[in-house]
Protein backbone atom coordinates (compact mmCIF):
# COMPACT_ATOMS: atom_id res chain seq x y z
CA UNK A 1 0.00 0.00 0.00
CA UNK A 2 1.18 3.58 -0.78
CA UNK A 3 0.88 6.62 1.27
CA UNK A 4 0.72 10.21 0.49
CA UNK A 5 0.32 13.32 2.79
CA UNK A 6 -2.65 14.66 3.93
CA UNK A 7 -2.79 18.23 2.32
CA UNK A 8 -0.59 20.19 4.72
CA UNK A 9 -1.49 18.21 8.18
CA UNK A 10 1.69 16.21 8.37
CA UNK A 11 -0.77 13.11 8.26
CA UNK A 12 0.47 10.32 5.90
CA UNK A 13 -2.82 8.61 4.73
CA UNK A 14 -2.65 5.42 2.85
CA UNK A 15 -3.50 5.89 -1.19
CA UNK A 16 -6.92 4.20 -0.90
CA UNK A 17 -9.68 4.71 2.24
CA UNK A 18 -12.02 2.48 3.16
CA UNK A 19 -15.58 4.28 3.04
CA UNK A 20 -18.29 2.80 5.34
CA UNK A 21 -21.69 3.98 3.63
CA UNK A 22 -22.39 0.60 2.92
CA UNK A 23 -21.94 -0.29 6.39
CA UNK A 24 -25.29 -0.95 8.55
CA UNK A 25 -29.27 -0.90 7.11
CA UNK A 26 -28.55 0.56 4.05
CA UNK A 27 -26.06 -1.62 2.60
CA UNK A 28 -24.53 -4.52 4.69
CA UNK A 29 -26.71 -4.91 8.21
CA UNK A 30 -24.33 -7.99 9.50
CA UNK A 31 -22.34 -5.80 12.23
CA UNK A 32 -19.58 -8.63 12.90
CA UNK A 33 -19.05 -9.11 8.89
CA UNK A 34 -18.63 -5.32 8.74
CA UNK A 35 -16.18 -5.54 11.63
CA UNK A 36 -14.67 -8.04 9.55
CA UNK A 37 -13.97 -5.80 6.49
CA UNK A 38 -12.74 -3.26 8.31
CA UNK A 39 -9.93 -5.21 10.29
CA UNK A 40 -9.02 -6.96 6.76
CA UNK A 41 -8.97 -3.46 5.39
CA UNK A 42 -6.48 -2.63 7.73
CA UNK A 43 -4.12 -5.95 7.50
CA UNK A 44 -4.29 -4.72 4.03
CA UNK A 45 -2.35 -1.31 4.88
CA UNK A 46 -5.15 0.57 4.61
CA UNK A 47 -4.91 3.37 7.20
CA UNK A 48 -7.73 5.56 6.89
CA UNK A 49 -11.40 4.84 7.55
CA UNK A 50 -14.14 7.56 6.13
CA UNK A 51 -17.56 7.16 7.64
CA UNK A 52 -20.43 10.02 8.20
CA UNK A 53 -23.29 10.50 10.90
CA UNK A 54 -25.77 10.10 7.90
CA UNK A 55 -25.05 6.61 6.90
CA UNK A 56 -27.88 4.75 8.18
CA UNK A 57 -29.02 7.32 11.01
CA UNK A 58 -25.53 6.48 12.67
CA UNK A 59 -25.10 3.32 12.47
CA UNK A 60 -22.12 2.73 10.06
CA UNK A 61 -20.59 5.07 12.59
CA UNK A 62 -21.60 2.40 15.98
CA UNK A 63 -19.87 -0.24 13.81
CA UNK A 64 -16.91 1.16 12.99
CA UNK A 65 -16.27 2.44 16.62
CA UNK A 66 -16.73 -1.46 17.04
CA UNK A 67 -14.36 -2.31 14.73
CA UNK A 68 -11.69 -0.03 15.97
CA UNK A 69 -11.00 -0.94 19.56
CA UNK A 70 -7.82 -1.64 20.21
CA UNK A 71 -6.51 -0.28 17.07
CA UNK A 72 -7.41 3.34 16.67
CA UNK A 73 -3.96 4.96 17.40
CA UNK A 74 -3.24 3.23 13.86
CA UNK A 75 -5.93 4.58 12.26
CA UNK A 76 -6.78 8.04 10.75
CA UNK A 77 -10.25 8.56 11.24
CA UNK A 78 -12.69 10.56 9.48
CA UNK A 79 -16.40 11.43 9.80
CA UNK A 80 -18.48 13.81 8.65
CA UNK A 81 -21.73 16.17 9.08
CA UNK A 82 -24.52 18.24 7.79
CA UNK A 83 -27.05 15.82 6.77
CA UNK A 84 -30.09 15.73 9.53
CA UNK A 85 -30.55 11.91 11.00
CA UNK A 86 -33.84 12.91 12.26
CA UNK A 87 -36.91 14.97 11.96
CA UNK A 88 -36.99 18.67 13.32
CA UNK A 89 -36.06 22.07 12.43
CA UNK A 90 -32.31 22.85 12.92
CA UNK A 91 -31.55 19.07 12.91
CA UNK A 92 -29.28 19.66 10.60
CA UNK A 93 -26.88 21.85 8.30
CA UNK A 94 -23.69 23.78 9.07
CA UNK A 95 -24.70 25.54 12.06
CA UNK A 96 -22.89 26.06 15.44
CA UNK A 97 -25.74 24.96 17.17
CA UNK A 98 -25.99 21.78 15.22
CA UNK A 99 -22.46 21.09 14.87
CA UNK A 100 -21.33 21.28 18.37
CA UNK A 101 -24.55 18.65 18.96
CA UNK A 102 -23.74 16.60 15.82
CA UNK A 103 -19.88 16.08 16.77
CA UNK A 104 -20.82 14.91 19.98
CA UNK A 105 -23.08 12.27 19.27
CA UNK A 106 -20.24 11.31 16.55
CA UNK A 107 -17.59 10.53 18.73
CA UNK A 108 -19.87 8.76 21.38
CA UNK A 109 -20.41 5.85 18.46
CA UNK A 110 -17.47 6.27 17.34
CA UNK A 111 -16.21 5.31 20.80
CA UNK A 112 -13.58 7.57 20.38
CA UNK A 113 -12.10 10.90 22.04
CA UNK A 114 -10.77 12.45 18.97
CA UNK A 115 -11.93 12.76 15.45
CA UNK A 116 -8.71 13.15 12.71
CA UNK A 117 -10.90 14.69 10.08
CA UNK A 118 -14.03 16.49 10.65
CA UNK A 119 -15.71 16.81 7.37
CA UNK A 120 -18.51 19.28 6.47
CA UNK A 121 -20.81 17.06 4.22
CA UNK A 122 -22.32 19.41 1.91
CA UNK A 123 -22.71 23.53 1.60
CA UNK A 124 -25.54 25.21 3.36
CA UNK A 125 -26.53 28.65 1.92
CA UNK A 126 -28.19 29.31 4.85
CA UNK A 127 -25.13 29.31 7.42
CA UNK A 128 -22.44 31.65 6.90
CA UNK A 129 -19.36 30.17 6.41
CA UNK A 130 -17.53 31.71 8.88
CA UNK A 131 -20.27 30.55 11.28
CA UNK A 132 -19.17 27.13 10.25
CA UNK A 133 -15.36 27.63 10.20
CA UNK A 134 -15.23 29.38 13.59
CA UNK A 135 -17.30 26.26 15.50
CA UNK A 136 -14.82 23.83 13.91
CA UNK A 137 -11.48 25.97 14.89
CA UNK A 138 -13.01 26.25 18.45
CA UNK A 139 -13.29 21.80 18.07
CA UNK A 140 -9.67 21.87 17.02
CA UNK A 141 -8.58 24.18 19.93
CA UNK A 142 -10.70 21.91 22.19
CA UNK A 143 -8.60 18.72 20.97
CA UNK A 144 -11.98 17.05 19.72
CA UNK A 145 -10.88 16.92 16.04
CA UNK A 146 -7.28 17.39 14.67
CA UNK A 147 -8.59 19.10 11.24
CA UNK A 148 -11.39 19.43 9.09
CA UNK A 149 -12.37 19.59 5.24
CA UNK A 150 -15.23 20.02 2.73
CA UNK A 151 -16.94 17.52 0.77
CA UNK A 152 -18.54 17.98 -2.76
CA UNK A 153 -18.05 21.79 -2.31
CA UNK A 154 -18.03 23.94 -5.80
CA UNK A 155 -14.75 25.51 -6.35
CA UNK A 156 -16.23 28.52 -5.40
CA UNK A 157 -17.46 28.37 -2.03
CA UNK A 158 -13.70 26.14 -1.33
CA UNK A 159 -11.97 29.54 -2.33
CA UNK A 160 -14.48 31.58 -0.55
CA UNK A 161 -14.11 29.46 2.32
CA UNK A 162 -9.96 29.70 2.10
CA UNK A 163 -10.24 33.61 2.40
CA UNK A 164 -12.88 34.18 5.12
CA UNK A 165 -10.11 31.99 7.03
CA UNK A 166 -7.33 33.93 6.02
CA UNK A 167 -9.21 37.48 6.76
CA UNK A 168 -10.98 36.10 10.09
CA UNK A 169 -7.54 34.06 11.56
CA UNK A 170 -9.74 30.76 11.30
CA UNK A 171 -8.16 27.60 10.72
CA UNK A 172 -9.34 26.04 7.17
CA UNK A 173 -10.48 23.43 5.34
CA UNK A 174 -7.11 20.95 4.68
CA UNK A 175 -9.49 18.73 2.40
CA UNK A 176 -12.29 18.29 -0.35
CA UNK A 177 -14.24 14.86 -0.93
CA UNK A 178 -15.31 15.00 -4.26
CA UNK A 179 -17.10 12.33 -6.42
CA UNK A 180 -14.31 11.56 -9.39
CA UNK A 181 -14.32 8.44 -11.86
CA UNK A 182 -13.89 7.92 -15.00
CA UNK A 183 -17.29 8.36 -16.06
CA UNK A 184 -17.40 12.10 -13.63
CA UNK A 185 -14.38 14.00 -14.45
CA UNK A 186 -15.87 17.41 -13.59
CA UNK A 187 -13.71 18.49 -10.84
CA UNK A 188 -10.58 18.24 -12.98
CA UNK A 189 -11.68 21.90 -14.62
CA UNK A 190 -12.13 23.77 -12.04
CA UNK A 191 -12.02 21.98 -7.96
CA UNK A 192 -8.74 19.91 -8.63
CA UNK A 193 -6.93 22.87 -9.44
CA UNK A 194 -7.84 24.85 -6.87
CA UNK A 195 -7.31 22.27 -4.16
CA UNK A 196 -3.83 21.72 -5.74
CA UNK A 197 -3.32 25.58 -5.72
CA UNK A 198 -4.59 25.73 -2.04
CA UNK A 199 -2.37 22.86 -0.90
CA UNK A 200 -5.68 20.81 0.49
CA UNK A 201 -5.76 16.91 0.61
CA UNK A 202 -8.27 15.54 -1.58
CA UNK A 203 -10.19 12.40 -0.95
CA UNK A 204 -12.42 11.41 -3.83
CA UNK A 205 -15.52 9.37 -3.44
CA UNK A 206 -17.68 6.89 -5.92
CA UNK A 207 -14.32 5.32 -8.47
CA UNK A 208 -16.77 2.72 -9.33
CA UNK A 209 -19.59 5.52 -10.47
CA UNK A 210 -22.26 3.98 -7.95
CA UNK A 211 -21.34 0.51 -9.08
CA UNK A 212 -21.64 1.06 -12.69
CA UNK A 213 -17.84 0.24 -13.08
CA UNK A 214 -17.95 -2.86 -11.55
CA UNK A 215 -18.56 -4.80 -14.71
CA UNK A 216 -22.41 -6.09 -13.71
CA UNK A 217 -24.20 -3.80 -15.81
CA UNK A 218 -23.43 -4.32 -19.10
CA UNK A 219 -24.92 -3.32 -22.78
CA UNK A 220 -27.57 -5.89 -23.55
CA UNK A 221 -27.39 -7.88 -20.55
CA UNK A 222 -29.75 -7.57 -18.02
CA UNK A 223 -30.08 -4.83 -15.61
CA UNK A 224 -32.29 -5.80 -12.15
CA UNK A 225 -33.53 -2.64 -10.95
CA UNK A 226 -35.20 -4.55 -7.96
CA UNK A 227 -32.16 -5.05 -6.02
CA UNK A 228 -28.64 -4.12 -5.26
CA UNK A 229 -27.54 -0.42 -5.47
CA UNK A 230 -29.83 -0.27 -9.20
CA UNK A 231 -33.17 -0.23 -6.22
CA UNK A 232 -31.59 2.59 -4.37
CA UNK A 233 -31.82 4.80 -7.00
CA UNK A 234 -33.01 2.92 -10.12
CA UNK A 235 -32.99 5.98 -12.79
CA UNK A 236 -28.62 5.75 -12.68
CA UNK A 237 -29.10 2.32 -14.22
CA UNK A 238 -32.54 2.11 -16.18
CA UNK A 239 -30.47 1.11 -19.52
CA UNK A 240 -33.70 2.92 -21.56
CA UNK A 241 -32.79 6.44 -20.43
CA UNK A 242 -30.39 8.16 -22.59
CA UNK A 243 -27.89 8.82 -20.02
CA UNK A 244 -27.37 4.98 -19.14
CA UNK A 245 -27.10 4.24 -22.51
CA UNK A 246 -23.89 6.32 -22.91
CA UNK A 247 -22.39 4.52 -20.07
CA UNK A 248 -23.26 1.43 -20.75
CA UNK A 249 -22.02 1.75 -24.63
CA UNK A 250 -18.53 3.87 -22.62
CA UNK A 251 -18.27 0.81 -20.27
CA UNK A 252 -17.83 -1.67 -23.37
CA UNK A 253 -14.91 0.41 -24.28
CA UNK A 254 -13.35 0.58 -21.14
CA UNK A 255 -13.83 -3.82 -20.87
CA UNK A 256 -11.87 -3.33 -23.76
CA UNK A 257 -9.09 -1.28 -22.68
CA UNK A 258 -8.59 -3.28 -19.40
CA UNK A 259 -8.38 -6.63 -20.90
CA UNK A 260 -5.80 -4.95 -22.70
CA UNK A 261 -3.74 -3.99 -19.42
CA UNK A 262 -4.66 -7.48 -18.17
CA UNK A 263 -6.46 -5.94 -15.04
CA UNK A 264 -10.56 -5.95 -14.40
CA UNK A 265 -12.70 -2.89 -14.74
CA UNK A 266 -13.13 -2.48 -11.04
CA UNK A 267 -8.97 -2.15 -11.04
CA UNK A 268 -8.80 -0.13 -13.85
CA UNK A 269 -11.73 1.87 -12.38
CA UNK A 270 -10.25 2.34 -8.70
CA UNK A 271 -6.67 2.96 -10.01
CA UNK A 272 -7.83 6.17 -12.37
CA UNK A 273 -8.16 9.00 -9.31
CA UNK A 274 -5.63 7.84 -7.84
CA UNK A 275 -3.23 8.89 -10.86
CA UNK A 276 -4.19 12.58 -10.72
CA UNK A 277 -1.38 14.74 -9.15
CA UNK A 278 -4.28 16.55 -7.01
CA UNK A 279 -5.55 13.27 -5.44
CA UNK A 280 -4.48 12.21 -2.07
CA UNK A 281 -6.33 9.37 -1.58
CA UNK A 282 -9.49 7.24 -3.47
CA UNK A 283 -12.46 6.24 -1.00
CA UNK A 284 -13.27 2.26 -1.68
CA UNK A 285 -16.88 1.54 -0.27
CA UNK A 286 -17.38 -2.02 -0.47
CA UNK A 287 -20.00 -4.15 1.06
CA UNK A 288 -18.97 -7.71 1.07
CA UNK A 289 -15.21 -9.16 1.31
CA UNK A 290 -14.74 -10.25 -2.05
CA UNK A 291 -15.93 -6.23 -3.03
CA UNK A 292 -12.92 -5.34 -0.79
CA UNK A 293 -10.38 -7.71 -2.32
CA UNK A 294 -11.37 -6.74 -5.65
CA UNK A 295 -10.88 -2.71 -4.86
CA UNK A 296 -7.40 -3.59 -3.29
CA UNK A 297 -6.27 -4.88 -6.21
CA UNK A 298 -6.60 -1.42 -7.92
CA UNK A 299 -4.03 0.15 -5.53
CA UNK A 300 -1.45 -2.32 -6.84
CA UNK A 301 -2.39 -0.80 -10.35
CA UNK A 302 -0.12 2.30 -11.54
CA UNK A 303 -1.78 3.83 -15.20
CA UNK A 304 0.66 4.36 -17.30
CA UNK A 305 0.56 7.43 -19.87
CA UNK A 306 -0.42 5.31 -22.84
CA UNK A 307 -3.44 3.76 -20.40
CA UNK A 308 -4.37 7.38 -19.04
CA UNK A 309 -4.49 8.95 -22.87
CA UNK A 310 -6.83 5.98 -24.41
CA UNK A 311 -9.31 6.70 -21.36
CA UNK A 312 -8.88 10.52 -22.27
CA UNK A 313 -10.23 9.47 -25.91
CA UNK A 314 -13.03 7.27 -24.49
CA UNK A 315 -14.48 10.11 -21.67
CA UNK A 316 -12.61 13.53 -22.61
CA UNK A 317 -10.69 15.06 -19.17
CA UNK A 318 -13.25 17.54 -17.63
CA UNK A 319 -16.60 16.17 -18.38
CA UNK A 320 -19.09 13.98 -16.87
CA UNK A 321 -21.01 11.20 -18.16
CA UNK A 322 -23.76 12.09 -15.64
CA UNK A 323 -24.47 13.87 -12.68
CA UNK A 324 -22.26 11.92 -10.01
CA UNK A 325 -23.97 13.42 -6.85
CA UNK A 326 -27.70 13.17 -6.21
CA UNK A 327 -27.90 14.45 -2.97
CA UNK A 328 -27.27 17.84 -3.54
CA UNK A 329 -28.38 20.56 -6.51
CA UNK A 330 -26.34 23.69 -6.43
CA UNK A 331 -29.35 26.61 -5.44
CA UNK A 332 -28.48 28.80 -8.40
CA UNK A 333 -29.29 25.27 -10.33
CA UNK A 334 -32.49 24.32 -8.26
CA UNK A 335 -34.05 27.08 -8.12
CA UNK A 336 -35.75 28.85 -11.20
CA UNK A 337 -35.93 32.02 -9.60
CA UNK A 338 -32.15 32.12 -9.13
CA UNK A 339 -31.95 32.38 -12.74
CA UNK A 340 -34.45 34.99 -14.29
CA UNK A 341 -34.84 38.76 -13.55
CA UNK A 342 -38.29 39.84 -12.15
CA UNK A 343 -40.70 40.68 -14.70
CA UNK A 344 -40.61 43.79 -14.21
CA UNK A 345 -37.02 43.71 -14.86
CA UNK A 346 -37.41 41.81 -18.12
CA UNK A 347 -40.38 44.38 -18.92
CA UNK A 348 -38.16 47.57 -18.50
CA UNK A 349 -35.35 45.94 -20.52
Amino acid sequence: MRYRPLGGTGIQVSVQALGTMMFGAVGNPDHEDCVRIVHAALDHGINFVDTADMYSAGESEEIVGKALQGRRDDVVLATKVHFPLTEGVNRGGNSRRWIVTAVEDSLRRLRTDRIDLYQVHRPDESTDVEETLSVLTDLVRQGKIRAFGCSTFPAEDVVEAYHVAERRGLQRFRTEQPPYSILARGIESSVLPVCERLGMGVLTWSPLASGFLTGKYRKGGPIDLTSGRAALVPGRFDPTLPVNATKLDIVEQLVRLADEIGCTLPELAVAFPAAHPAVTSVIIGPRTMEQLEAAVRGAELVLDDTALDRIDEIVPPGTNVYHPDGAWVHPALARSAARRRPMWERAAG
